[in-house]
């Protein structure tokens, strides 16, 4: 199969290696790293970029996207004639560590949490994805305006979300990890160390957690389970959940 892969830079060494790996053509190209932290703009460049695809001579199998829900920043995003597909996750930390389920382990209790890796560390100006200074639209309502947009079970899940992040960030005792999320296959670059000295200079404390390339493996292999990756047909959108679980869905019409 032919696949157009748009993914966030942040992955550019673990998407160059599966792509490499693959049995299945990738065309890949990238957005910049500081582009998650305004999702409008990251929005309107990956919708760019898949209109881009369908316009063009290729007829693509699908379009796969390396990004997460990313505070909202695929919301409403759409093909009109070709699939897309992006794993079942809030960030990109979650693809980094390979499930949901282990960002739900390492991350409840603070979704703000600040975690690095390889490509937070060469790339852009911020060695750190900080949740604090992420722009998300939308999630600056009272609980009742939630309840009527996504119903009561998510509006709870956020409201406890933003209030776990908030009290994490503006109390004298806040939580003061800096994790860096590790794939075994990119160690021997040193990044892990050199992260280490960033948060030891800072005053943080350091926290070494192993990744997984197994998302980005899935997504380029075409090894799409319900459980773990999100297929959106043609004419569809892509939508928030807002939980542990799904995360997105499809939904409308594009």
């Amino acid at each position: 199969m032919v696949f157009k892969l748009i993914a966030c830079e942040v992955f550019y060494r673990e998407v160059c290696l599966c792509v490499a790996a693959t049995q299945h053509r990738v065309d890949i190209e990238f957005t910049e790293k500081n582009a998650h932290e305004k999702s409008d703009l990251l929005r309107t460049q990956i919708q760019a970029k898949i209109d881009a695809a369908e316009s063009g001579d290729i007829a693509y199998d699908a379009i796969l996207l390396g990004f997460g829900l990313c505070g909202n920043g695929v919301r409403g995003i759409g093909a009109k004639k070709t699939r897309l597909v992006l794993p079942r996750a809030h960030d990109c930390c979650t693809i980094f560590l390979g499930s949901r389920i282990a960002f739900k382990e390492h991350f409840s209790d603070n979704p703000s949490l600040p975690f690095s890796s390889v490509g937070y560390m060469e790339r852009g100006t911020s060695w750190i994805h900080d949740a604090n200074t992420v722009s998300v639209p939308g999630l600056d309502k009272s609980y009742e305006q939630y309840v009527a947009q996504y119903g009561e079970e998510n509006a709870a899940f956020i409201m406890e979300t933003l209030t776990a992040s908030n009290k994490a960030a503006l109390s004298e005792t806040s939580d003061t990890r800096v994790v860096f999320v590790e794939v075994p296959e990119l160690a021997h670059l040193g990044f892990a160390a050199r992260a280490r000295a960033e948060a030891e200079k800072a005053g943080k404390r350091f926290v070494l957690l192993p990744g997984d390339m197994r998302l980005i493996r899935g997504l380029v292999n075409g090894d799409w389970s319900d459980e773990e990756y999100l297929v959106v047909p043609p004419g569809s959108r892509i939508g928030g959940v807002y939980d542990w679980d799904r995360i997105v869905k499809a939904e409308g019409r594009a």
